[in-house]
């Protein structure tokens, strides 16, 4: 059976991030056992969170150093005037989001907007 997911995140508010985070540690404590891969796609408002946000950062470090992908809109940053450059390390630029939700759906990944 494949796991694989995408949570989409659009809103620039921070308790939407931490519910997000909060489903990353549910969904990953539920499939002890099992091989997925898990990625948190940010556009929108959202991207606004991935810079800065010291509090937000440290819940998304051990995220990201058990394999979640967190994947950021180039338009979004565009649009908000954010320097890719400024965002927190790992995090990985997409030409856009709603595309990348598209590829990765048809590549078998659940789509979920929390």
């Amino acid at each position: 059976m494949d796991y694989d997911v995408v949570l989409h995140i659009d809103s620039g508010e921070e308790s939407r991030f931490r519910l997000v985070a909060r489903n990353c540690k549910n969904y990953m404590n539920a499939l002890p056992e099992e091989k997925f891969e898990l990625v948190v796609l940010a556009n929108a408002a959202a991207v606004t969170l991935f810079t800065g946000h010291d509090e937000l950062r440290e819940l998304a470090e051990p995220l990201m150093a058990s394999g979640v992908r967190f994947k950021i809109c180039a338009n979004a940053l565009a649009e908000h005037n954010i320097d890719p450059v400024s965002l927190w390390p790992g995090c990985l630029v997409v030409p856009a989001g709603l595309a990348e939700i598209v590829k990765l759906q048809r590549s078998g990944y659940a789509y979920i907007k929390p």
